[in-house]
């Protein structure tokens, strides 16, 4: 049998295991971006590993999440980004260029190469055929450094497309349709490799639509073949030389396939609060809604935008409706500008904001107390638009279009209005005087690095102690997400550099007295349900608990990225083998875990509940070198350690 795609691409990249279901493979990476809000923590980890420069072919930092600056924490942090940049060789996009993923796609992105992304929706470079993974700063920083990047060998999965989209049907509602069929928890430990005959007929934009909200599935990541749809794409973005074909083999094999119809598909919507809780449309028309936000890495590109103005283009929007827009970059926005469709939104009543993340993070824009919002973003957990009881919907521009007409949830298809065309440029605008290319190394040795006072040290952490006790702080139901455990908005965001700060918000949507019980407790453990850390690459959801005394987390399950970062900082990720073990567990049980060590070695402890006179068995499934990590209290302790 043949190779897919993405046992191509690793292959090339190959340095350790075996690519085999479920071992632990080491690979180089290529390329790395990270954001502000992830991105300052991560250079203060490259500044401890003692580099000269990095040593990625690429890499950028990106400000885009952080820009609403209520106070000078945000601004200081960009100021040190950019100075960091300049001293390790670092392209540095500047506040105002766009949103991280969309500017990869159209600067950066090249089929076939590996991207490590600070970023859980790095994976929408797979639209251009990278492999592109999300995930936790530290690891990102490692990688610069040179160093392999880790994870378990994932299932491969085909999704087979065929057909191409009906009117009014656009990318968004086929990654809803798979989030519908296998929920948030479907992707784990997989990589969903898009093929068929339909694929030709989907964009570049299209395609990371798709493979930006893989990351909603849980998946490792999601790709598409380069083929000559990317050449054009490239070939547009003045980047030709950067193109090359990546196929799968003919006879290529796979895990698993899944036959998409995109035919059959029609107008789809997420409920809140979740992604995968997807209703059609129709089902919803009539839904109250007072605002609505086009943007996001999701659906911020020029034919995503365009489309929602061809829709709005000479009417206005409801009178009871709030309609934003954030353009994903400058291209896209000074692309709207030259060719007056920007007058055409702005006459429709919509409010410009500015190439960012914006209220996808929750800076800004939160929509009114109990109300409903429709937006082209990619995540609607529960208070992450910053109002608590507002409930977002997540849909594609031609669904948010219509409800913005119309002050409810509308099927666009009983518009009377001509479906939106919108064809790919032959050119795209290429400007990229916002982007500040690297030193020379001699250049780059003078650099002073600029830090604020917001800017605080990296915690240290000891090694991991032979016995663990500690009472159990908090009991969590399932799919919790980063969010819940460390939160975004514009109060906490601007603390990610600044770990005593920022650990006062631990659980703080859940139960707002957790950081001071945990200082109180002198630490503890968390217990949580299945998929426990799902959503963002938010490496404070771990490095913050840990600061806070948190040793251990047992759960039914856990997210990939979330799991790697509890392990980067020292906390034993236990999984509970059965429900009743997970039953029996209750806020305020004292825990004793003995020979944590041996148990290490042998992927298995015996947890002794003092409270309840009980004792189970939990087990880990870690690697060599993931015991290595723990025992030596972090990855960072272990990478100065193997480096001396």
């Amino acid at each position: 049998m043949g190779d897919n795609l993405t046992r191509k691409i690793l292959k090339e990249h190959l340095v350790s295991g075996e690519l085999k279901t479920g071992q632990e493979i080491g690979m180089l990476i290529d390329q790395t971006l990270t954001q502000d809000a992830t991105g300052t923590m991560a250079y203060l980890q490259l500044e401890a590993l003692g580099i000269e420069q990095v040593k990625t072919e690429l890499s950028v930092s990106y400000v885009d999440h952080n820009t609403l600056q209520n106070s000078f924490e945000n601004a200081d942090d960009h100021r040190y980004l950019q100075s960091v940049a300049r001293r390790y060789g670092i392209y540095f996009s500047r506040p105002g260029n766009g949103i991280c993923h969309q500017v990869h796609l159209e600067r950066f992105g090249e089929p076939g190469k590996t991207l490590l992304g600070s970023d859980s929706h790095t994976p929408t470079a797979g639209g251009l055929g990278m492999l592109a993974m999300g995930a936790g700063g530290l690891d990102v920083a490692v990688a610069m450094a040179g160093e392999p990047f880790y994870l378990e060998m994932p299932r491969v999965v085909k999704v087979e497309l065929k057909g191409n989209l009906p009117p009014w049907v656009g990318a968004k509602d086929v990654i809803l349709e798979l989030l519908r069929r296998l929920t948030v928890k479907g992707g784990l430990k997989t990589v969903f490799e898009y093929g068929g005959k339909g694929v030709k007929n989907l964009s570049v934009p299209q395609r990371a639509t798709i493979t930006n909200m893989g990351a909603e599935l849980g998946a490792t990541t999601s790709l598409f073949p380069s083929d000559d749809t990317t050449r054009r794409f490239l070939e547009a973005q003045g980047r030709k030389s950067s193109w090359m074909e990546m196929l799968p083999d003919d006879d290529a094999s796979y895990d698993q396939v899944i036959s998409l119809e995109l035919d059959k598909l029609e107008p789809l919507i997420a409920c809140p609060h979740s992604p995968d809780r997807v209703k059609t449309v129709h089902d919803l028309k009539g839904t109250d809604i007072n605002q609505v936000a086009l943007g996001s890495c999701t659906n911020s590109s020029y034919t995503d935008l365009m489309k929602a103005i061809k829709i709005l283009k000479g009417r206005k929007i409801h009178p009871d409706i709030n309609l934003v827009v954030a353009p994903g970059s400058r291209q896209v926005l000074e692309m709207l500008t030259r060719n007056g469709a920007l007058a055409d939104l702005i006459n429709s009543g919509a409010r410009l904001l500015e190439t960012a993340c914006g209220p996808c993070i929750g800076m800004g824009q939160a929509p009114p107390s109990g109300s409903a919002s429709v937006r082209t973003f990619n995540r609607n957990f529960p208070g992450r638009s910053g109002t608590p009881d507002a409930g977002v919907y997540l849909a594609g521009p031609e669904v948010a279009a219509a409800a913005a007409l119309q002050g409810a949830i509308t099927d666009p298809r009983e518009l009377d209005i001509q479906p939106p065309q919108v064809e790919e440029p032959p050119e795209y605008l290429r400007d990229d005087g916002m982007i500040l290319a690297p030193l020379s190394p001699a250049e780059a040795k003078n650099v002073n690095i600029i830090r604020g006072p917001n800017i605080k040290p990296l915690p240290s952490f000891n090694p991991l102690p032979d016995t663990l006790e500690g009472e159990v702080l908090l009991k969590l139901e399932d799919n919790i997400t980063t969010d819940h455990i460390i939160p975004g908005g514009s109060r906490v965001l601007p603390l990610r550099s600044n770990i005593p700060a920022i650990s006062q918000y631990v659980f703080h949507q859940v139960d707002a007295d957790f950081a001071a019980r945990a200082d109180n407790k002198d630490g503890g453990l968390v217990v949580g349900g299945e998929n426990y850390g799902q959503g963002s690459s938010r490496e404070h959801a771990a490095l913050a608990p840990r600061y806070l005394g948190v040793k251990a987390v047992l759960a039914r399950s856990f997210a990939r990225i979330h799991q790697a970062n509890l392990i980067n900082f020292g906390i034993l990720p236990l999984t509970l083998d059965s429900k009743d073990a997970y039953q029996s567990l209750e806020s305020g049980d004292i825990i004793r875990v003995k020979n944590v060590l041996q148990g290490l070695e042998k992927g298995n402890l015996e947890i002794e509940n003092q409270t309840k006179s009980r004792c189970f068995k939990v087990h880990l499934q870690l690697t060599s070198r993931q015991v290595e990590i723990l025992r030596a209290g972090g990855l960072l302790n272990y990478v100065r350690e193997k480096n001396r």
